[in-house]
C-alpha cells in the first residue's frame, strides 16, 4: 500500500467529487447532499487507510509523489507527509462529513443554490488537503492561495448578518499575507538554487540577513493566517458571519495552515533566523492568549465569542512552537489536532442552537436548556473541552505546551497558564447564560427551541464527543506519528531539548 499514490488520489477526488455535485440540478437538493457526503466519506476511508500504511518508526517523509508542471522554473506537482502532515490530514477528512451533514439545511435557509454550496464545501476539501500534503514551495503557495476562493464564497454568499464584508476583508488580510509569501517564494528559488523542493531547498545555506528576510515574508502570512496578535481582527468577522458550518472549517482546519507552515517553513529553512525572531513569536503568543481571552469575555455574540477563543489557543500553539522543546513542539501539533476537533464541535453546536433560536446573540438566549437539554448538555461538553478540561483532549496538548515552555522559558509559561483561567471564565459565563439559570419566556413562543438534538445531528456531535474523550486518556497513537517529526523539526533547528537539573533528577530518584 505503501506504492499507492495515495496524495494525488486524496487531492483530486473532492475535486471531482465538487464538479458532479456542482453538476447537479439545482432542483435535486437532496440528491447533491448525499453525493457530497458520500464522496467525503471515501477520502475518510482513504485516510484511514493511508494511516495505516504510514509507518511511524519510518522515513520522516512517506508516500512520496513527483510529476513534472513547469520545467522551467523547475515546478513539479511534488506530494509527501510526515507525521504533522498526516495528523491535519485526518483531522480534514474527519471534519468534512460531519460538516456537511451539520450544514444539511443551511444553503436552503439561505435560498442560493444547495449544490453549489455542498461543492464548494469539496472544493475546500481538495485545496485544504493539498496544501498540507504539497513538497514544492510553489505547489504549497498555489493551493495556500487557491483555498481562500471557496472560502470566501461560502462566507460571502451564504454567510449571515455582515457577511459581504467579512468576505472581502478575508479575503484581502489573506492576499496581503500571500503576497507577502509570494516575494519570499520567489528570494528562496534565486538563493536557493532555482528550485522549489522541499528537500533540496533544506539543505541550501542562505546568507544570514537573507535568511531572516525571507523567514519574515514566509512569518507574516503564516501570521495572518493562523491568526496571531496583531493580524487577528479578519477572524472575529469572519468566524462570526460565516454558516456555523464553514467556520468550523474555518478556524478547525484553514487557521492551521499557518501554524503548519510555520512548522513546515519557517523553522527547517531559516533555522537561525527562528532562533532569532523566537523571542519576538513568543511575546505575539503570550499576548494573543490574554488579549484574546479578555476579548471572549465581553462577547454577545456567539459565534463571535467562539472565535476569540481560537485566537487564544493558536497563541499556545504559538508558544509550543518557538518554544523549541520537542515536549512543547508537540503539544503544539498535538493541540493543532486538539483545537479542530474541540472547536469544530463547539462551533457546529453553536450553529445548532444559533439555528434553533434565529439568533446568535447570547442575550436573547437564558436557561435554554430547560427546552432542549440535551443540547445543551453537548454545548456544555464542548465549552469544557475547549477551555482544556483534565480528562478532554485539550488538555493533553495545552499540559504538554506549558510544561515543555517551563523548562527553558518559565516567566511566558506563567503568564499563558493565565490563559487558562481566563478560558474558564468565557467559557463557562457562555453556557450559563445561553442554557442555565432562568428560562427567558422568548424562547417557549420559537417553535424551533422546542426541538432537542435530531438523529442527524447526534450522528454529527457523537464521533466528535468520542475522539475528544479517548485522546484526552489515550493520545499515544497520534503522539507516536507527530513525536518523530517534531524531533526531526527541532533537530533542523539546532535545538536540543535541556537537561534535567541534577537536582530534579535526585529527587525523582528518591
Amino acid at each position: 500500500m505503501s506504492n499507492f499514490p495515495f496524495l494525488s488520489v486524496l487531492t483530486v477526488a473532492p475535486l471531482v467529487g465538487a464538479l458532479v455535485v456542482a453538476l447537479l440540478p439545482r432542483s435535486r437538493p437532496d440528491l447533491a447532499k448525499l453525493v457530497a457526503f458520500g464522496w467525503s466519506l471515501l477520502v475518510l476511508v482513504l485516510s484511514v487507510v493511508m494511516w495505516f500504511a504510514f509507518s511511524a518508526g519510518g522515513d520522516r517523509f512517506q508516500f512520496r509523489e513527483s510529476y513534472p508542471w513547469i520545467p522551467n522554473w523547475s515546478v513539479r506537482f511534488t506530494f509527501e507527509v510526515d507525521g504533522i502532515a498526516l495528523v491535519m490530514l485526518m483531522l480534514i477528512a474527519i471534519l468534512v462529513p460531519l460538516v456537511i451533514l451539520a450544514s444539511w439545511h443551511d444553503a436552503e435557509s439561505s435560498k442560493r443554490s444547495v449544490p453549489v454550496y455542498f461543492a464548494l464545501l469539496l472544493v475546500l476539501e481538495c485545496t485544504m488537503i493539498g496544501v498540507f500534503a504539497a513538497a514544492d514551495v510553489f505547489l504549497f503557495y498555489v493551493f495556500f492561495e487557491v483555498m481562500l476562493v471557496p472560502m470566501y464564497f461560502l462566507i460571502g454568499s451564504y454567510g449571515g448578518h455582515q457577511r459581504q464584508y467579512a468576505a472581502v476583508k478575508f479575503f484581502l488580510y489573506s492576499l496581503v499575507g500571500g503576497l507577502f509569501m509570494l516575494a519570499a517564494v520567489i528570494g528562496l528559488w534565486v538563493v536557493g538554487g532555482k528550485t522549489f523542493d522541499w528537500q533540496a531547498l533544506s539543505q541550501a545555506e542562505f546568507a544570514t540577513n537573507t535568511a531572516r528576510w525571507l523567514f519574515l515574508g514566509f512569518f507574516i502570512a503564516f501570521a495572518i493566517k493562523a491568526p496571531f496578535f496583531p493580524f487577528h481582527t479578519w477572524l472575529p468577522d469572519a468566524g462570526g458571519a460565516a454558516p456555523a458550518g464553514a467556520a468550523a472549517l474555518l478556524v478547525g482546519v484553514l487557521d492551521k495552515v499557518g501554524t503548519f507552515g510555520i512548522l513546515r517553513y519557517c523553522l527547517p529553512l531559516f533555522p537561525e533566523a527562528s532562533r532569532w525572531f523566537a523571542p519576538w513569536a513568543l511575546a505575539l503568543g503570550v499576548i494573543g492568549i490574554i488579549y484574546a481571552a479578555l476579548l471572549a469575555v465581553g462577547q454577545n455574540d456567539l459565534k463571535r465569542l467562539v472565535s476569540y477563543t481560537s485566537i487564544a489557543h493558536f497563541g499556545f500553539i504559538g508558544v509550543g512552537i518557538f518554544a523549541f522543546t520537542t515536549q512543547a513542539g508537540t503539544g503544539a501539533v498535538l493541540y493543532m489536532l486538539n483545537h479542530g476537533l474541540a472547536t469544530g464541535l463547539l462551533f457546529l453546536v453553536v450553529g445548532m442552537l444559533i439555528a434553533r433560536r434565529g439568533s446568535a446573540l447570547i442575550s436573547d438566549f437564558g436557561g435554554a436548556g430547560k427546552l432542549v437539554p440535551v443540547l445543551a448538555g453537548v454545548l456544555f461538553f464542548a465549552g469544557l473541552a475547549s477551555l482544556a478540561l483534565p480528562g478532554t483532549a485539550p488538555f493533553v496538548s495545552e499540559f504538554l505546551v506549558l510544561i515543555g515552555t517551563f523548562t527553558v522559558n518559565k516567566p511566558v509559561a506563567v503568564i499563558a497558564t493565565l490563559g487558562i483561567i481566563l478560558a474558564a471564565a468565557y467559557v463557562l459565563w457562555m453556557v450559563q447564560r445561553t442554557t442555565q439559570g432562568t428560562l427567558n419566556p422568548a424562547l417557549t413562543e420559537v417553535e424551533g427551541m422546542r426541538r432537542d438534538l435530531t438523529l442527524r445531528e447526534k450522528v454529527v456531535v457523537a464521533p466528535l464527543i468520542a475522539l475528544i474523550v479517548l485522546l484526552g486518556f489515550y493520545p499515544k497513537p497520534v503522539t507516536d506519528v507527530i513525536n518523530p517529526a517534531v524531533q526531526a523539526t527541532m533537530q533542523d533547528v539546532g535545538k536540543s531539548d535541556p537537561a534535567p537539573e541534577v537536582g530534579s533528577v535526585q529527587e525523582a530518584s528518591r
